[in-house]
């Protein structure tokens, strides 16, 4: 069990009204756990106790004799007790200058480089003097030769850590007074100019900033206050805390603040909104809400938005987690758009709402059992609506698609068996159409071979012989956006179920050819079928539903043969390219479907009765109907490789160097041999693909091809006449296609990919060719913790280096399908990033449509890294998605609300 990190840290401290951070301030006092003491109080004597004279007791002469036996001893003995050491433990001590020792003044000086140790407490500093009467240690600085202060002290009790310029510690007592502390706590770094401990439980300091700087005595801001007073585990009462600016105190200021503490790591808590305003809906207050801490395995963040012309956003965030047991993630988000005002033409109103959920479960939990979702559904035009985020990747994508899955393995003396539920969503934001499934369900069993002897060999024909079983069952349901999830929409629901047995085997033939044949019964039922006839009160052909149980059985063959042959073309070893090694994998295959034309019924298809026309029952089914004409089909495909050996450039290397010329090279075809050239013709096209890598594996090349073997008449139609018989090429290209992406930097580090989940999530693209999106409340920085130690760095000389990275794609589709010889698809797209200075980082996302003769999607970006502050400006200057949007906030998360966010609106 572990605690389980959010993605909202929030900052709780008393300048900030509307936010109270627990657990910032408990890091801020940690440190005064090393005790101290307060020099402005007078010590006052206790009063003496009178102390009244005991009564003798009765007592009998027996026992009289005992008490003076006992008193006699008691005389003979020392009645002054020794006196206690002045420390209960050992003192170890060292210096480099000297040591000295005093015995008048009961003093021990130790001067440059001192080292003092006595049980938990660990002092080093320039000079330390001890008191050893009166149980006290000094530490503080030195000055050096050329005057500067130096050797701060270096206080440690237990894990607690303090560097002040000087400190007072009493060992009896365990009080200290500290003077100019410094001290890290968490992601805060804290300043005092006076630390004093009261008693055990409470603690003062005086004159106290904090800060997420990195130099916490010259930061870029801190915040500032006089009076904190610390109770562990109960409360933090501050006195007037005002923030500061480059040393100029600002308008940001609380007379007081109170703090109730809790040691949870994540403390609930509000969350402030950011101010915006827009032309058309009017001024706003966006991301504004509350976190709930709710426990260590899953917390819960509702947001907000509200313009005044009455548009508003809802959204629901929460994350989960159990360590060896599961992970996931709920985002819910609602908008009520408002366009205009209310009487003008221009006036719209709409709701859209958008829907995500992602879990996964851990294989330890349970290996026989499994469940995960991925959910993203809701209203087609949310992403390109949204008024808290802009994403230009999600809005170029089409599909919304979900799934929901649950598995179960069953393990006996027998075959496995395995059981799996899938509820899937697919969603075309263009046409807002629907299709789920509610649910699949999936049941196999392992394959059996019958045939095989308890030693468990599969070696030829018959041992290879195996059969399993599969059941399919399905709820599929089509519908749009505004039917979804409402009692119309499940009225067209189909269902169905499909049993499947397959026969199968694969043995070895002539050696050096792998061959495999199957034999597949399917059984599908329905729990409704169709019935077709005319109709001549409405002068058409009409489908009734009839309801009840039908189903249809079939049964197919197939079969397959192929092999392998490697070649190689030696070219001389003292050549560059020594060798070309090509693989081809040739295989052929056969399948059968007879006619089931028993499973047809003929329709009239008008008034006369003479126009007849064959139809299925079962068509329309989830699983289609069977086929009525017998099927023979033979396919042939083919795939080659291509390597070469080069001569490796390092010449310590004696062997050559292997290189891929392409990854693959793929031929496919199939002909009919029941076709009759006329509505079917024996050859289908061959399709041509391949893909291939260069400048090592960074771009990546693929490409494909449609070849026709026939012609076409006028009007665009196959006919049955090859092309080269009709004046043509052996084959016609109807279509092509070529896709080229090349990723490059100024190192040889592989690139950061964008961290760009939504998009992914919605089927974009990882890296920033549409650029970087702008989510509302989750900002992302260019700056990785790379940069700032990283070998990447840029020096102090702007010449010598300038890191930088370039994603390029370009896209390319020929079509002549109509021998319209016509480029449709002709775009590139470019990304690059630089670093101006070390800490400025610009970068551009732009392409260009050669069709279209048009700009793409462009985007600029400034970033500058402010030390503890980060500023970004996002600008796309023209297009549908024209933007801008300016950020500037500190970086530390625990701070992470204090920020400037200003975005323009799309009206889309």
């Amino acid at each position: 069990m572990t605690h389980q990190e959010t993605n909202h840290i929030f900052t709780k401290i008393a300048f900030k009204p509307l936010r109270t951070n627990l657990f910032n301030i408990v890091l801020l006092s940690f440190f005064l756990t090393i005790g101290s003491g307060n020099l402005y109080s007078q010590d006052i004597n206790k009063k003496a106790t009178l102390i009244s004279p005991k009564k003798a007791p009765k007592s009998s002469p027996e026992t009289l004799v005992k008490s003076t036996e006992k008193q006699s001893d008691t005389i003979k003995k020392d009645s002054l007790k020794s006196k206690k050491a002045f420390l209960e433990g050992k003192v170890k001590y060292k210096a480099q200058n000297y040591t000295k020792i005093d015995q008048k003044k009961k003093h021990i000086t130790l001067y440059d480089k001192a080292e003092l140790y006595y049980q938990d407490v660990e002092l080093k500093s320039g000079i330390i003097l001890l008191d050893y009467e009166k149980n006290e240690v000094y530490a503080g600085r030195i000055k050096d030769s050329t005057g500067k202060y130096t050797q701060l002290p270096n206080f440690k009790q237990g894990a607690n850590v303090v560097e002040p310029d000087s400190i007072r510690f009493n060992f009896k007592t365990k009080k200290a007074i500290i003077w100019n502390s410094r001290s890290d706590q968490g992601e805060f770094k804290i300043k005092a100019a006076l630390t004093k401990k009261e008693n055990d439980s409470v603690y003062f300091l005086k004159g106290a900033r904090f800060t997420t700087s990195k130099d916490v005595d010259n930061p870029e801001y801190y915040f500032q206050t006089n009076k904190v007073k610390f109770v562990p585990g109960k409360k933090v009462v501050t006195g007037v805390t005002n923030m500061v600016i480059a040393n100029v105190p600002t308008p940001i200021a609380l007379p007081f603040a109170f703090f109730p503490m809790s040691k949870e790591k994540s403390i609930s808590g509000i969350l402030l909104p950011s101010y915006n305003d827009s032309n058309t809906r009017g001024f706003s207050l966006q991301n504004g809400g509350y976190y709930f801490a709710l426990s260590d395995h899953y917390d819960l963040t509702l947001l907000g938005d509200y313009y005044t012309n009455g548009s508003y956003g809802m959204r629901l965030e929460s994350n989960y987690a159990k360590r060896y047991n599961y992970r996931g993630n709920l985002n819910i988000r609602l908008e009520n758009l408002v366009t205009s005002e209310r009487g003008y033409p221009d006036y719209t109103k709409q709701k859209i709402y958008n829907i995500q959920w992602s879990h996964s479960r851990d294989s330890k939990a349970n290996p026989n059992s499994s469940f995960s979702a991925s959910v993203n559904m809701g209203s087609s035009k949310y992403f390109k609506r949204s008024i808290n985020q802009l994403n230009i990747g999600s809005n170029l994508n089409n599909t919304l698609s979900s799934s929901v899955s649950y598995s179960k393995t069953f393990s006996s003396l027998g075959p496995q068996a395995r059981l799996s539920l899938t509820a899937t969503h697919s969603q075309n934001t263009q046409t807002e159409q629907i299709d789920m499934t509610l649910p699949t369900l999936q049941f196999s069993v392992d394959r059996m071979y019958p045939f095989v002897k308890k030693d468990g060999i599969k070696k030829g024909f018959f041992k290879n012989i195996n059969l399993q079983y599969d059941l399919s069952a399905r709820n599929s349901i089509t519908t749009t956006d505004s039917l979804f999830f409402k009692p119309k929409m499940f009225e067209n629901a189909k269902v169905g179920l499909q049993h499947t047995i397959p026969l199968s085997t694969n043995f070895k033939l002539f050696k050096y050819f792998s061959a495999s044949s199957s034999l597949n019964y399917k059984e599908v039922w329905y729990t409704k079928t169709i019935q077709k006839e005319y109709n001549n009160s409405l002068g058409k052909v009409v489908d009734t539903e009839i309801k009840g149980f039908d189903a249809y059985r079939t049964y197919s063959f197939s079969s397959s043969l192929g092999t392998t042959i490697y070649g190689t073309f030696n070219l001389g070893s003292t050549k560059k390219i020594q060798a070309i090694r090509h693989v081809m994998r040739p295989s052929i295959s056969y399948s059968y479907t007879p006619s089931f034309a028993k499973y047809y019924d003929t329709y009239a298809m008008d008034g006369s009765g003479t126009m007849l026309k064959e139809y299925s029952r079962f068509e329309g089914g989830i699983f289609g109907a069977p086929g009525n004409t017998n099927s023979n089909i033979l396919g042939f495909e083919l795939s080659n490789t291509f390597e070469a050996k080069v001569t490796d450039s390092d010449s310590t290397k004696t062997e050559p160097k292997k290189v891929m010329l392409l990854n693959n090279l793929n031929f496919s075809t199939s002909y009919d041999v029941n076709a009759d050239g006329i509505k079917t013709l024996a050859w289908s096209p061959v399709r041509v693909s391949g893909g291939t890598q260069f400048f090592d594996n960074k771009m990546n090349v693929n490409f494909g091809a449609t070849l026709d073997p026939y012609a076409i008449d006028n009007s665009g139609k196959r006919i049955n006449i090859y092309n080269i018989n009709n004046g043509g090429s052996l084959f016609r290209m109807t279509s092509a296609n070529m896709t080229l992406n090349y990723a490059l930097s100024s190192s040889d580090k592989t690139k950061s990919k964008n961290d760009n989940t939504q998009t992914q999530r919605n089927g974009g693209r990882e890296d920033d060719l549409f650029g970087r999106p702008n989510l509302g409340n989750h900002q992302v920085s260019q700056f990785d913790d790379t940069d700032e130690e990283g070998e990447d760095t840029i020096s102090e000389f702007f010449h010598s280096k300038l890191p930088w990275d370039m994603t390029f794609a370009y896209s390319l589709t020929y079509g002549n399908n109509n021998r319209e010889k016509k480029i449709i698809g002709n775009s590139i797209m470019i990304s690059i990033n630089a670093d101006l200075t070390p800490k400025w980082k610009t970068g551009i996302s732009t392409g260009y449509d050669f069709v279209q003769k048009g700009v793409t999607y462009t985007q600029l970006r400034f970033e500058r890294d402010l030390l503890s502050w980060r500023m970004d400006f996002n600008w796309s200057p023209f297009g549908t998605y024209a933007n801008w949007g300016f950020f500037i906030g500190i970086k530390s998360g625990v701070l992470s609300d204090i920020k400037w966010d200003k975005r323009s609106t799309i009206i889309r």
